[in-house]
């Protein structure tokens, strides 16, 4: 995984944040001047050790990376994590897939910055978008992260354009206040493995825990990553 950078913040705005990802995942380089080659050599590698993928298969995975990196650049990403793994299957081979992106987000002026108003907020607008479209409408919660304090939980299956297909996709979001600020860090995490969401989630729920604001590492062999919580 590569080293990311770290900013100088503001004053009075924390220096920095920390995550914890699985050694399995990998820093998804959002560069636009790096990020096509960087991706398409990060899963040439990572597909190398599964030769029964099809040709079409590994180019649908890195274009599908590639839509990733340019969204999140485009949002204004912190960063951005992600991991493939490939198992063999009586049908073929199942390809797993995961990314995290996280995000600082300002409340627009005029609207609650209150955690529990913002959180009923996203649960009434589940509802909403929910209607017709034969998806369940999603789950609002509030949890309490060990590090980093109180937290909004949204979770929701989707319909994610890709290729111009709706594919079913497993969303989980984090909200959490930055402390001293009146922003918001989301930590945004999604699978294609529907069927697999709930284990998914309890792997999302596992790096949102690890949040940590005053910048002090984990010193665990676990992988750490650490990035200014700057305003974006």
């Amino acid at each position: 995984m590569s080293e990311p950078t770290t900013e100088q913040p503001e004053a009075a705005t924390p220096a920095e944040y920390s995550l914890r990802f699985p050694d399995s995942w990998w820093h998804l380089d959002l560069d636009p001047s790096t990020r096509d080659a960087s991706i398409r050599r990060r899963i040439e590698a990572q597909v190398a050790k599964s030769p029964q993928l099809t040709r079409e298969r590994v180019d649908g995975l890195i274009r599908n990376t590639r839509r990733i990196a340019r969204e999140a650049h485009a949002q204004g990403a912190l960063r951005a994590s992600g991991m493939i793994r490939i198992l063999r299957a009586g049908s073929g081979p199942l390809v797993l897939s995961a990314t995290t992106v996280v995000l600082r987000i300002t409340v627009p002026e005029g609207e609650s910055e209150d955690l529990a108003d913002l959180v009923m907020a996203a649960g009434v607008q589940l509802g909403t978008d929910a209607e017709g479209t034969g998806l369940p409408p999603g789950e609002v919660e509030l949890v309490e992260l060990p590090h980093a304090g109180a937290a909004g939980r949204i979770s929701r299956i989707e319909d994610v354009d890709h290729q111009g297909k709706r594919v079913p996709t497993a969303v989980r979001h984090t909200l959490v206040p930055v402390p001293h600020t009146h922003d918001y860090l989301v930590i945004a995490s999604f699978t294609p493995n529907v069927d697999l969401a709930e284990q998914f989630y309890e792997v999302f729920d596992a790096i949102a825990e690890s949040l940590r604001f005053d910048g002090r590492a984990d010193t665990s062999d676990a992988a750490d990553t650490t990035d200014a919580a700057q305003g974006k």
